[in-house]
């Protein structure tokens, strides 16, 4: 056990969380190191004795949605993580409630600060939103440069589902015309980027005579150019996602303060 190893509790933690411990250690382990550039926290060796201890108490200074407490580790990091995450669970809360009733899910993408991706969906989660695929790996999603490169959404569909016939697949369209290749393809998920919520509401619309007509299940995902302004219109159409890149990539922090009480 080093200084950045993790508890039994934390980590068990961590595991109900979804997140592996191991890299969380590593996250920990990364920030702290880039802190101390090879040296030491020179204003802390210097005014606080080695054996002195103290309580911390974290402090919020306006309302929102707390994530990250069980990775929180030194000062610095501790906040610096803290702010990060519960900014996102506070963002993710606030689309979550902007739609409720609606039957819509909120969910995240791959837009994620490299090397936090795991901890950041976990804040997604925290915020009441679901996570879209982790890697590019457990999942595909079929964009208009795949579209492009393969000849057509059919023949990307297709070549696809030959390669990998188990993992889900998604598959991007911005036409009711491609909407409807992708569905007589077999797609049973379809991104439907940039449409405004009329278009929205006939690609909802023609996703459902196609289930009634083949008895195959669709499930459509709104995403591109959403606003939290806009959100309720977007889910009262009745798409099944409302994916928000944003969350992860431009959510603000919760501001967040710490407090010590010398105890020793």
């Amino acid at each position: 056990m080093d200084m950045y190893s993790l508890t039994t509790e934390t980590g068990a933690l961590l595991v109900a969380g979804g997140l592996n411990p191991l890299y969380i250690e590593d996250v920990i382990e990364n920030t702290i190191l880039e802190d101390l550039d090879g040296g030491i926290d020179v204003t802390s060796v210097a005014t606080v004795p080695f054996e002195q201890r103290s309580i911390a108490t974290f402090g919020t200074r306006a309302d929102g949605c707390v994530s990250g407490l069980v990775i929180a580790a030194a000062e610095r990091t501790a906040l610096n993580l803290l702010c990060h995450l519960s900014g996102i669970a506070t963002a993710t809360a606030s689309w979550v409630d902007a739609v409720e009733g609606t039957g819509a899910i909120i969910r995240d993408t791959r837009k994620t600060t490299p090397g936090l991706r795991a901890l950041e969906k976990y804040a997604v989660r925290c915020g009441g939103g679901q996570n879209h695929r982790m890697s590019l790996s457990d999942a595909a999603l079929v964009k208009d440069n795949h579209i492009v490169a393969a000849g057509g959404v059919a023949e990307a569909f297709a070549k696809v589902r030959a390669l990998a016939d188990t993992l889900p697949i998604e598959i991007e369209v911005d036409t009711l015309e491609q909407l409807q290749v992708a569905l007589d393809a077999g797609a049973n998920v379809v991104l439907l980027d940039n449409m405004p919520p009329d278009v929205m509401k006939e690609a909802v619309a023609i996703s459902q005579r196609h289930t009634a007509n083949t008895g195959h299940a669709v499930l459509l995902e709104a995403s591109g150019g959403l606003t939290i302004a806009t959100a309720r219109s977007v889910a009262e159409t009745g798409v099944h996602f409302i994916s928000v890149g944003g969350l992860t990539h431009s959510s603000p922090i919760l501001d967040i303060g710490l407090d010590l009480q010398t105890i020793i």
